[in-house]
């Protein structure tokens, strides 16, 4: 019988080979003769090289993840805590300041924007509104302790000249905003945002409104609808601007300062000295017996493109100020303020230094029609204007065409009787059609250039002035 003589590590017997009897061995003396150990199958053998290699790959990717978590919190921390525009407000030159202090009364963007659009006024009634930094809201003033000396301080902060302020009002409302009121003592030197507090009462509600300058009313017209010839101050807000004595474009007196006509006008004469401007005419005649007022400044919308017409605006500053009186045909037509909404299918009125029907001697007159606006989607269609139509454009119509008449005077003002006030709402930009064509003129929307109108008059409201 073949003995597996390989030894395990189990439980073992002894054998005996013989029955021979042998004398009696001690105890320790006695040792096998033959040993057979029974054992279980050995272990698997363990392959500790791929779970050590797991064990690796896990430790880089955590570490990996952990860096790349790292880098991004250290940027986002970066640039909390180097760029206020994380928190705050873009000054639009690429700089930026704290939400808190914009309309502050403290100029802290480098063009002055945090500053530039924190008053305004509001509909027809020239309700005045302020925006409070500390409520994040637009506010009522309150007529409790308000007097001139802060009328024409807020209509610096619109952008109009000291000298033109007109005047202060009341007019009961009740604001669930709450409103802002004037402090007690008033300081010239500071700006009217920092002599405002915040309250929840006004007495008897009664709000400010302001009017920065004596405009929007007309003196007498025909009210025709067709075209035919202004009377004497009708119109009192057109102005001729001519270059070597002829007239060359229409303009609209918005202050007695600032004349606004089409930048196409003055791009190719854009020289002040080139221009002198007649207010209160309606025929040529007229310019023996009125003044030229001289030109001190020529601001085109530095935008102005003359392949598509966009933003075709221009402001004009005159070197001395119109001689405006409650008794003058010159006066200026109010510049649209905030919640005043005009929009198709409003009538309105163009004004245009045209020749009359029989060209008599090739000689101007002002003529007045009334127009309807037209809707943009139509002004665009094939049949119109083709998609040339952009945001900053108006369409109107007249509601009686005249067939002698086939040139808008460029330049020349669209406006519009809301609320008992009239509104500059266009200058003319497309001039060269004719009723028979059947395609509205287009004008400029000045209600969408109002905060570049303001910036101007900003920018220029200390230049000097020829008295």
């Amino acid at each position: 019988m073949a003995t597996n003589l390989y030894l395990d590590s189990g439980p073992c017997f002894i054998r005996d080979d013989g029955e021979r009897k042998l004398p009696p061995l001690s105890r320790s003396d006695v040792k096998p003769q033959y040993v057979h150990c029974v054992a279980s199958k050995p272990p698997p053998e363990i392959n500790h090289s791929g779970e050590k290699q797991r064990c690796v790959k896990f430790t880089v990717a955590a570490v990996i993840c952990l860096l790349l978590l790292l880098l991004v919190a250290g940027v986002l921390l970066a640039y909390y805590y180097s760029s206020s525009c994380a928190h705050g407000l873009q000054c639009g030159d690429g700089s930026c300041v704290w939400e808190s202090q914009w309309c502050d009364g403290v100029t802290d963007c480098r063009s002055g924007q945090d500053e530039a659009n924190c008053v305004r006024l509001h509909g027809s009634n020239f309700l005045l509104q302020i925006y409070s930094t500390q409520s994040r809201n637009w506010r009522t003033v309150c007529s409790h302790g308000w007097t001139d000396q802060q009328g024409r301080a807020s209509c610096q902060q619109v952008g109009f000249s000291r000298g033109t302020y007109f005047k202060s009002g009341q007019r009961q409302i009740d604001s669930n905003d709450g409103y802002l009121i004037a402090k007690p003592a008033f300081n010239p030197e500071a700006s009217i945002l920092k002599q405002l507090v915040l309250s929840n009462t006004c007495p008897n509600n009664r709000a400010v409104t302001l009017h920065c300058t004596d405009c929007g009313s007309r003196v007498n017209s025909s009210r025709a609808s067709g075209g035919q010839r202004a009377s004497p101050g009708a119109w009192p807000w057109q102005v001729s601007l001519q270059v070597a004595g002829s007239h060359r474009c229409g303009g609209a007196i918005i202050s007695p300062y600032w004349i606004v006509t089409a930048a196409h006008c003055v791009a190719r004469a854009s020289s002040p000295e080139d221009w002198a401007v007649y207010a209160g005419i309606v025929d040529p005649l007229d310019t023996l017996f009125n003044p030229a007022y001289s030109v001190s400044r020529v601001e085109a919308h530095e935008g102005f493109n003359w392949v598509t017409r966009r933003n075709d605006i221009a402001l004009m500053r005159l070197s001395k100020p119109l001689a405006i009186t409650a008794s003058s045909n010159i006066r200026p037509v109010c510049l649209p303020n905030v919640g005043v909404d005009i929009a198709a299918p409003q009538k309105g009125w163009i004004t245009r230094f045209s020749r009359t029907a029989n060209g008599d001697s090739g000689s101007v007159h002002l003529m007045e029609a009334q127009v309807s606006l037209i809707n943009a989607s139509y002004c665009n269609s094939s049949s119109a204007h083709d998609g040339r139509i952009s945001q900053d454009m108006l369409c109107a119509r007249e509601t009686e065409a005249v067939a002698n008449v086939c040139h808008t005077d460029s330049g020349g003002p669209l406006v519009s009787l809301k609320g008992g006030v009239w509104w500059l709402i266009g200058d003319a930009v497309w001039g060269e059609h004719c009723p028979e064509q059947n395609k509205p003129a287009v004008y400029g929307n000045v209600t969408y250039f109002m905060d570049w109108i303001y910036q101007q008059m900003r920018k220029h409201q200390d230049d000097k002035t020829k008295e």
